[in-house]
């Protein structure tokens, strides 16, 4: 199939997702291997968008493409309510990383709708109603995650009830007149406290927050925050739940994100888990919630409302099994935090000590973003058109960015070199140095 055949036959017949339809131009993607994918002419780039964050083991991993097809082989499906060991493997792995304080996995088909769940469960659970989330957020696009969801996408979509929204820290770009991460994370837990006094503590079932805010700008929370959300949700006897659908399984350089000493100094131990993404690195579609034995028990005699019919689908179940096994046997995960310490951070800093437009790097493993501003002083955002020309550039040099707002975020697979990350840093400076001679 030629490059202009897939590209016609995606325009004619392709309902893309956050898209005014008529003016969509899509990259064409014929194949992928490692931390590259190429177009229907061969040229390679270097995937430094991890496609949607999620392609942490790098692209067409050996060891779990062919998981999969010893499964589909094997069973290629199964329904739910049955058992099948590639399921109960999977569960096994997941609960071992997520520590002895939780107890089942509940598997989905995806992010969303493991929060539209895990929600569920909070609610059932504590016989309340509200969900307390950050505006500067995402949690999918489901019928009560997307409005979960902080950012603009909510708003055509609201639908759902028992939604209450609060600012979370972000130091940069201060809601609470801050002049330190110490003083935005007690501001920023003061206003909390503030809202769900005002809201009621007895309506409130859960608060839902991400280990690491990542659509929303990649915002690694002060020292001090996870703890103080922590303390506040059993102060009023509210359920915490983190979403780690992108920052879990590798990104932060740590399996979670909130077992991170700089994400979570204090060692917060949430009540429910959501995860999708790196755990198999999207290769087929999963999800989930890792659920505490305490809420897990709730479920002993009481019926759990909800299902789907592809809930813990073997194939994917034998993905996440295989790349579990294959990010301990290749030490993945601690590749992707050896890379943030010591080569891709400190190279982003470089770039940002040498290119005015980066206002301020921040994150963490393989999980990073530039904060690109017109004027450092005032910190005002690039215009759109601005971020468009550089992503124009990076893909010229053969670099295929993760861009959002006035940013860039620079998120490749766990699996990146050393080598890889030089190569990059010097396309991103090409760029750079390009789009600011304008």
């Amino acid at each position: 199939m030629s490059d202009s055949l897939a590209y016609e036959l995606d325009r004619a017949h392709v309902f893309h997702s956050w898209s005014a339809q008529g003016s969509l131009n899509p990259f064409v993607i014929a194949g992928a291997e490692g931390v590259e994918v190429w177009d229907e002419e061969g040229t390679r780039y270097l995937d430094f968008s991890s496609q949607l964050v999620n392609i942490n083991i790098g692209h067409g991993h050996p060891k779990v493409v062919k998981a999969i097809r010893d499964q589909a082989a094997l069973l290629p499906t199964v329904a739910p309510a049955h058992a099948n060991l590639a399921r109960g493997e999977a569960a096994k792995r997941i609960l071992a990383k997520a520590g002895g304080h939780f107890g089942k996995v509940f598997f989905t088909n995806g992010g969303a709708d493991a929060n539209e769940n895990a929600m569920r469960m909070a609610r059932i659970t504590t016989g309340r109603d509200k969900i307390l989330t950050q505006y500067r957020s995402y949690h999918g696009n489901t019928g009560a995650a997307v409005v979960a969801t902080g950012d603009w996408r909510r708003v055509p979509n609201e639908f759902a009830r028992g939604h209450v929204h609060f600012f979370g820290p972000f130091a940069y770009r201060s809601e609470f007149w801050s002049d330190s991460p110490g003083q935005e994370s007690e501001r920023a837990l003061h206003h909390l406290e503030r809202i769900i006094q005002v809201e009621g503590p007895a309506s409130i079932a859960a608060i839902l927050i991400e280990g690491v805010p990542g659509t929303a700008g990649v915002l690694v929370p002060p020292p001090g925050y996870l703890g103080g959300v922590r303390e506040l949700a059993d102060k009023y006897g509210i359920l915490l739940i983190i979403d780690e659908v992108m920052s879990g399984f590798g990104r932060t350089g740590d399996w979670f994100a909130h077992q991170n000493t700089t994400v979570n100094p204090d060692a917060v131990v949430p009540d429910l888990i959501t995860f999708a993404k790196g755990v198999n690195s999207g290769y087929v579609p999963t999800g989930g919630v890792i659920i505490s034995e305490s809420i897990a028990n709730v479920f002993e005699d009481q019926v759990f409302p909800g299902g789907l019919t592809y809930s813990g689908h073997p194939l994917a179940m034998a993905s996440i099994v295989a790349s579990i096994d294959a990010m301990e046997e290749e030490k993945i995960v601690q590749n992707a935090a050896r890379i943030g310490e010591k080569v891709l951070g400190p190279g982003l800093h470089e770039l940002a000590a040498k290119h005015p437009m980066i206002g301020e790097v921040r994150g963490l493993g393989v999980f990073w973003a530039l904060d690109l501003v017109q004027d450092a002083a005032t910190r005002e955002p690039v215009a759109a058109a601005t971020v468009g020309i550089l992503k124009g550039e990076l893909m010229k040099r053969g670099l295929l960015p993760f861009v959002a707002d006035n940013r860039i975020h620079v998120v490749p697979p766990c699996t990146v070199s050393d080598a890889v990350v030089k190569k990059a840093l010097a396309i991103y400076d090409e760029a750079f140095t390009v789009v600011e001679a304008v």
